[in-house]
């Protein structure tokens, strides 16, 4: 069953009545005030969300940057003690049960 305009106006009660009297009658001066404002403060907003982002997207290039030559600095690294002979050297195991004499 569909709810009935008299459902709303015996729940609302006198008050709720002479609130939804007032709104009707405000709303032509209200809606455009609460426009004007809204429409800056929501361009405010976009504004700062695409400084943000710009800003962001910069900082992330640069952390790329940043991770690339780390890693290319690691592995360059890497190459340089497989070419070092003391590195396989080390890598060998040693025998420590050998009896130095003593």
């Amino acid at each position: 069953m569909a709810p009935k305009i008299t459902d709303f106006v015996e729940d609302a009660g006198p008050v709720g009545i002479i609130a939804g009297i007032g709104a009707v009658l405000l709303a032509p001066v209200i809606v455009p005030v609460v426009a004007g404002i809204g429409k800056p403060l929501a361009k405010s907003m976009i504004k700062g969300g695409l400084v943000a982002y710009e800003k962001s997207k910069g900082a992330f290039a640069e952390l790329g940057e940043t991770w690339e030559d780390i890693v290319a600095e690691a592995k360059a690294e890497i190459a340089e003690d497989k070419q070092n002979p003391a590195f396989e050297a080390v890598s060998t195991p040693v025998d420590t049960t050998a009896d130095n004499g003593a």
